[in-house]
């Protein structure tokens, strides 16, 4: 297996910093965010490009479109910004979101909006990694869905979709579809009283013996299976964020997973 890094991991580093503690580690595929840091709000794609470069990493992706599945309003426009900016960096894909608030948004919804963004992905040759969230409020919580969309947008060859080690144990999927897969997110939960049901990012950590998620079954599932892409680390919990050696910390998980594996 291979690992790869997103930016939400260490989010107090500076984008050079960032990548360069990514090369350190030996992880040579990134993930730049429009949050927690904003990476595009604060650097010209063409300098994130140069700054790729410079460190010898990949930008696997950009994280992400949100909500990509409600079509309307300034989303198509924001959709065009984000791809222009994904393909002026040199990033592979772009991560897509589901609307996450409670609201159904319908099948038909769905579709028209893959097939929408179909055409701005294709003309800037780039992946879109649609990454269905497990929250018992999301719109689209499973990846069997996703790829019923996919293919009735006629899209297969455009998308592929996000393996979110998180969602995957929220929503109580157990199917794996490698060959589907573009992009594996991994990061644990630790904390033993809550509910799964009441998980939140906020309770996403770096994965170690404590997780609860079966994080190390599932990457190991889809390595049997054929997966061949990389292992993002995505923790979104404040205490690895405000980690003093955010490096060691994630060094220390790499080490762990591979160990097991």
């Amino acid at each position: 297996m291979r690992f790869a890094l997103n930016h939400i991991a260490a989010p107090t580093l500076s984008l050079p910093d960032f990548f360069a503690a990514a090369r350190d580690l030996g992880v040579t595929e990134v993930e730049i965010r429009n949050d927690l840091p904003d990476v595009l709000s604060a650097w010209r794609p063409e300098d994130v490009k140069a700054e790729a470069e410079k460190a010898g990493v990949t930008i696997a992706s950009i994280n992400a479109l949100y909500p990509f599945n409600v079509w309307e309003g300034a989303l198509p426009a924001r959709a065009e910004a984000m791809a222009d900016y994904a393909a002026a960096c040199g990033a592979k894909a772009l991560v897509m979101c589901p609307l996450n608030d409670g609201t159904p948004v319908a099948f038909d919804s769905l579709v028209g909006a893959l097939t929408a963004m179909k055409t701005i992905l294709d003309t800037r040759g780039l992946i879109g990694l649609v990454e269905p969230l497990g929250f018992p409020i999301s719109s689209l919580r499973t990846k069997p869905e996703a790829i019923r969309a996919i293919e009735a947008a006629g899209a297969t060859g455009t998308y592929k979709l996000m393996h979110d080690t998180f969602h995957h144990h929220l929503a109580g999927e157990t199917e794996f579809f490698p060959d589907w897969t573009g992009l594996v997110h991994i990061s644990g939960v630790t904390d033993p009283d809550v509910a799964v049901a009441d998980m939140l990012d906020a309770h996403r950590v770096l994965v170690d013996g404590a997780d609860r998620l079966e994080n190390l079954p599932q990457i190991r599932a889809l390595l049997d299976a054929g997966y061949d892409g990389p292992f993002s680390f995505e923790p979104f919990a404040p205490e690895v964020h405000e980690a003093a050696d955010p490096k060691g910390a994630l060094k220390t998980s790499m080490a762990f997973v591979s160990a097991q594996l």
